[in-house]
């Protein structure tokens, strides 16, 4: 965002240079309804979208829900047959994309879908977009803004809206679609209640979101955002100049970000820093990964208390919730049952353990609108243990009821029969001097059934060798969590909220010794 513009801005939505008032947000997704039922779309049916963040998103979004269809973000990461696959497995009727996002698909649609191309715009294209366009080369797509231009203003009954259509990234497999029920007005107030408590999100604020609007909780905090907000910035990616540049100028009050987002923000050298008025924020929750407690202090000791947590999932909705001082006093926490949720710690039988032991996390928010996934309705039962379900997570409470996560089930190692959380030792070499990312986890082993890698990206290339590496760890490890082997990479697959595709990394392994992970 330029400084040029006359500050601040109010009553629509940003991102970069562009602005647009809520009035019009409003105006064009009523189009975008129209235009959908024109094109066959109905009440449960899908729409997705390949697209960064962008205003287009939420005016699809809303049209969409003004409708009672499901939208569909697609993570633009992803390769073409990832893609592919969601809109074939979510049975969308409509795919709206950037035009290089859809260029890059070498592959035909699925037949009778109707594909609408956004031209990519300049200020994306100079991020390292393109201004590929598979209309120039298919002639039966259509162009987004003359799309919409030959729509009337949809003025029908609204239905009851469905959340977005998330598909879980996952470990293991393709990814599934978490479609949830249409819900009742007690689960829609439900679902307001907790994006006020859990992301500060009042009417009149003025937010920004960096976090990929593909992903659940981004998604909900942005379309949340550009329904209440007085301003809302929408960022495609995270800079942290840029952030700070924004907060300062556009006297952002709520923000939702994630752990690398802080640590992006914390090794921008002070005197920078300090040159950033950023004491509007009154509400900065973040969410998604585990959160180094000593990077979390460091955030507060910045900000002041205005750092919030929560645990959840696309699944769960927000199931525990933490702020800044009980955060201090119990660092590494995620805090305590949010409102009325359910948080057990259970074995493998299903039986509840005690406190300080680890086991599986198994939560729920009561009257939280209920879910499948889609497709697969089986898939449902395997994680569940009666009412409750959980997100993979492997934690304990200890004796006051707070929340502590040791690592997803699936990261779990077991390396002779000792359990290991790489969490854990991606929280230690994060923070060891001129490391960039890293991603730990377990690999074929003959001896041990499983051992350690570790692949860290430098700040600089050269500026750290693996021995060295190894002695940082040491200092703060046990000898047996320290990582066997390490990989030094330039570019580690990253996601724009700056989360690692460690699938990528570590599937070659698995693969070769015969086995999917």
């Amino acid at each position: 965002m330029s400084s040029s513009k006359s500050l601040p801005l109010s009553g629509g939505v940003a991102v970069n240079d562009r602005f647009m008032p809520f009035s019009d947000l409003e105006a064009n997704a009523r189009r975008v309804a129209d235009g959908l039922l024109k094109l066959g779309v109905g009440s449960g049916d899908s729409v997705a979208l390949l697209l960064r963040n962008d205003i287009p998103f939420l005016e699809v979004s809303y049209g969409a829900m003004m409708i009672g269809a499901y939208v569909v973000p697609i993570n633009w990461h992803f390769k073409a047959d990832e893609v592919l696959y969601v809109i074939l497995d979510c049975g969308a009727k409509v795919v709206i994309g950037h035009g290089d996002l859809l260029s890059a698909l070498d592959e035909d649609f699925p037949a009778g879908v109707t594909v609408i191309e956004i031209v990519t715009p300049s200020d994306i294209v100079a991020r390292g977009a393109s201004r590929a366009s598979r209309r120039a080369r298919d002639s039966s797509i259509l162009e987004y803004y003359a799309w919409i231009e030959g729509q009337e203003l949809y003025a029908g009954p609204t239905n009851p809206p469905p959340q977005s259509m998330i598909y879980t990234s996952g470990t293991t497999g393709r990814p599934k679609g978490v479609r949830r029920e249409m819900p009742t007005q007690e689960q829609l107030d439900v679902v307001a209640q907790m994006r006020t408590d859990v992301y500060g999100l009042l009417p009149g604020v003025r937010s920004v979101l960096a976090g990929p609007l593909y992903h659940a909780a981004p998604n909900s905090f942005g379309t949340r955002s550009g329904q209440i907000a007085d301003l809302f910035v929408l960022m495609p990616y995270f800079d942290p100049i840029n952030f700070m540049q924004i907060v300062d100028e556009q006297k952002i009050d709520t923000t939702f970000m994630v752990p690398t987002m802080f640590i992006r923000l914390l090794r921008v050298p002070e005197e920078v820093r300090a040159r950033y008025d950023l004491s509007s924020l009154k509400f900065v929750v973040h969410a998604g990964s585990p959160c180094p407690a000593e990077i979390k202090k460091a955030m507060i000791d910045w900000l002041g208390p205005v750092v919030y947590e929560y645990y959840g999932s696309t699944e769960s909705g927000a199931v525990t919730f933490i702020n800044s001082a009980d955060a201090l006093q119990k660092p590494g926490s995620v805090g305590r049952a949010y409102r009325n949720s359910i948080v057990k710690i259970l074995d493998g039988d299903g039986n509840d353990l005690p406190v300080g032991e680890i086991g599986q996390i198994y939560v729920r928010l009561p009257n939280y609108p209920d879910f499948e996934y889609h497709g697969a309705p089986e898939k449902r039962k395997e994680v569940a243990c009666g009412e409750l379900i959980t997100c993979g997570d492997m934690g304990y409470l200890d004796k006051d009821g707070y929340l502590f996560i040791c690592d997803r089930k699936s990261d779990m190692v077991i390396s002779g029969g000792v359990n290991i959380y790489p969490a854990e030792i991606e929280a230690v070499l994060i923070q060891l001097p001129g490391i960039k990312d890293c991603a730990v986890f377990g690999i074929p082993d003959p001896e041990f059934g499983e051992t350690l890698i570790a692949f860290v990206e430098l700040l600089e290339e050269g500026a750290m060798d693996i021995n060295t590496l190894r002695s940082g760890l040491a200092k703060r490890l046990a000898d047996y969590k320290i990582p066997k082997h390490f990989e030094i990479r330039k570019n580690l697959p990253r996601e724009d909220s700056g989360k690692i595709f460690k699938k990528r990394l570590r599937e070659p392994y698995w693969i070769d010794a015969g086995r999917r992970i």
